[in-house]
């Protein structure tokens, strides 16, 4: 596997490609083995953020037969045969960005504990995040919630969202513009990554304890 080198505008411009085939195609041979030459050399570094042995996985985007992917990601989960039902991390991108996440996802049987946790120690984790991340509460749509906006009452709406709406989701990290010029240096894009993974640990750690 070659080391990641950095994004290019070819990488976002995939999105802009017509038809599922055709852009899978590109997907499978330009974008994806960049996100996993990146999940692959963070892996150590996050099992042992996180004392869990981390496993790759590459979105696949099987159950698609006519709409193609608008985003794609590598997730990072402590189980070899999936990540979807586990609290994850995840590296991204859109046509317009990177995202860098933490995720508990709609598949996820923890999510009820998960918000019952948060509203056990008062939603004290949101005040640990820094002020340029984003929350996401849908991670098939690329619109966010910015920490520096997002007041308790909508913080709490989101929790009680998460415990008791079976499609509910919550997903807490980064987003990076397509033009920084962070995604061109790959030695310090992986650092933003490591950095990312760092802030967000104790929700994964909140999470797995559910």
């Amino acid at each position: 596997m070659e080391r990641f080198n950095g994004f290019t505008d070819k990488d976002f411009d995939v999105f802009t490609i017509p038809g599922l085939e055709e852009r899978m195609e590109v997907l499978r041979s330009q974008v994806s083995p960049k996100l996993e030459a990146i999940a692959t050399e963070l892996a150590p570094d996050v099992t042992a953020l996180t004392g869990d042995e981390m496993f790759v996985h590459v979105a696949k985007h099987a159950r698609r037969t006519k709409n193609p992917p608008e985003d794609t990601w590598a997730a990072l989960a402590n189980n070899n045969r999936g990540y979807k039902k586990l609290p994850h991390f995840q590296i991204g991108l859109w046509e317009t960005h990177v995202f860098v996440w933490f995720a508990v996802i709609y598949e996820s049987p923890v999510k009820q504990d998960f918000a019952k946790a948060i509203k056990k120690e008062d939603y004290q984790i949101r005040k640990e995040i820094p002020e340029d991340f984003v929350w996401s509460i849908d991670h098939t749509k690329p619109d966010v919630l910015p920490q520096k906006e997002l007041t308790d009452e909508k913080f709490s709406e989101i929790v009680d969202r998460l415990e008791n709406v079976k499609k509910a989701e919550l997903l807490c990290g980064l987003n990076i513009d397509r033009n920084d010029p962070v995604l061109k240096d790959a030695d310090k894009f992986l650092a933003r990554c490591k950095g990312a993974f760092e802030t967000l640990e104790p929700l994964y750690r909140m999470a797995k304890q559910a």
